[in-house]
């Protein structure tokens, strides 16, 4: 399916401006042309969510450049200079969600839902990637199920749900040697993000799965059009190669074999949830929606002006917090705090912020990488209360108002 015209022309003039040259190459879902290139920044760390011990290791971080281009066909979007040998997962890897009660909400909402929605009740789930096991024991919880969970950064950790479920974790990538753990569910939630080749990877899954055509697959990932449409730039980071958009995260699982049964936003708009089943035969290229395609790729090409507004709006206000001599903590060592210290540091250094806030133990007492703050937890507020608490996800503004109420501790707070 070849994009509207107009749409295209705007995308090879738009590509033109930006430096890059030409248009780029094969979309590596739908393998199509009518690829271009967005937006860039030439070095943010490579794996964000890593715990440093020290500030000059957090210094140190290996570092890289991001190109983003987008699809006119499919509606997929890609870091075209991601590097997939850079990328290695281990137990120092952390970016568990869960500590947070309006996160453990949702998650225990999800699967509560799953287990309603597919009857799920005394099967056996596999979840892929896994992290410390939060999620999958929730869905063995729920409807007495049997679950085997694959995560390479997984280890046993004090914090992790200690309960009765029928749960076995291997600290191994899933593959193929692997096919004879047989699922009545396949989970991966926030890991096909981090696939170099996504299709191959779910043509993996696919065949993992055999001819077992009752198997139910539920992934979910992060939402492209969140991130563009209400300027969410904080959450581009060089661990995830891949943005999805509802069009293109449909074409993925249909190139992979996939009958896909429905994709929804969920959590204010920031996820993006998918369910499908094995096809029973080859029913040929997924049709991408023309309008849906539209308008991902005319949001695509209309961010990088928008983004950099964003960052100058920033720029000034940490500029002001340092002349005015505030002090200023972010709220959130996630992947949104680290890449809005280390996308402002160039442009205007992050002086103003000396300490960042995070309600996972886990990250106490590191440093962010890249920019070297102290991680501290919420109670450190009480002996070095803070002018400014800057909030990087607003969906947390009410649970983080609580904890400063609980603290006493008086902040200004501001939505990153």
């Amino acid at each position: 399916m070849n994009p509207p015209t107009d749409m295209h022309d705007k995308a090879l003039k738009r590509t033109d401006t930006l430096g890059h040259g030409e248009a780029t190459t094969l979309c590596p879902v739908c393998g199509e042309r009518s690829t271009s290139a967005f937006w860039e920044i030439q070095s943010l760390p490579i794996k964000c969510n890593v715990l440093c011990s020290t500030r000059a290791e957090a210094m140190e971080v290996p570092r890289a450049a991001v190109h983003l281009a987008v699809c006119g066909s499919c509606a997929y979007i890609w870091n075209t200079s991601f590097d997939a040998t850079k990328m290695d997962y281990d137990p120092t890897y952390e970016n568990a969600l869960h500590f947070s009660p309006r996160f453990r909400d949702y998650a225990e909402g999800l699967a509560q839902q799953l287990v309603e929605d597919y009857d799920l009740r005394g099967k056996d789930v596999l979840e892929i990637a896994c992290g410390d096991g939060y999620f999958l024991r929730l869905l063995c919880k729920y409807g007495s199920n049997r679950g085997v969970g694959f995560d390479p950064s997984y280890t046993q950790r004090s914090s992790c749900h200690d309960d009765e479920t029928d749960v076995t974790i291997v600290s191994d990538y899933y593959g193929e040697k692997y096919a004879d753990r047989k699922a009545d569910l396949i989970c991966c939630r926030h890991a096909l993000e981090h696939m170099s080749d996504p299709v191959a990877f779910l043509r993996m899954v696919r065949r993992t799965i055999g001819n077992r055509r009752d198997t139910i697959v539920f992934f979910e990932v992060p939402n492209a059009m969140f991130i563009l449409r209400d300027l969410s730039v904080w959450d581009i980071i060089y661990e995830h190669p891949c943005y999805f958009t509802a069009p293109s995260l449909t074409e993925s699982f249909g190139a992979a074999g996939f009958d896909v049964e429905s994709v929804r936003d969920v959590y204010d708009g920031q996820f993006l949830t998918i369910v499908a089943r094995p096809q029973v035969e080859s029913a040929g290229a997924v049709t991408a929606n023309d309008r849906a395609t539209c308008d991902v790729v005319n949001a695509a090409l209309d961010f990088a002006g928008r983004f950099s507004q964003k960052l100058d709006t920033w720029a000034k206000q940490f500029a002001t917090l340092a002349t005015g001599n505030r002090r200023c903590v972010l709220w959130g060592a996630g992947s949104k705090g680290i890449t809005i210290l280390n996308m402002l540091q160039p442009v205007c250094g992050t002086d103003s912020v000396k300490y960042v806030v995070d309600i996972n133990d886990r990250k106490h007492g590191k440093f962010v990488a890249g920019t070297g703050q102290e991680i501290v937890s919420p109670e450190f507020l009480k002996k070095c209360p803070p002018d400014v608490v800057v909030v990087m996800n607003p969906v947390y503004e009410s649970e983080i108002r609580c904890v400063l109420n609980e603290l006493g501790v008086s902040s200004e707070m501001i939505m990153a």
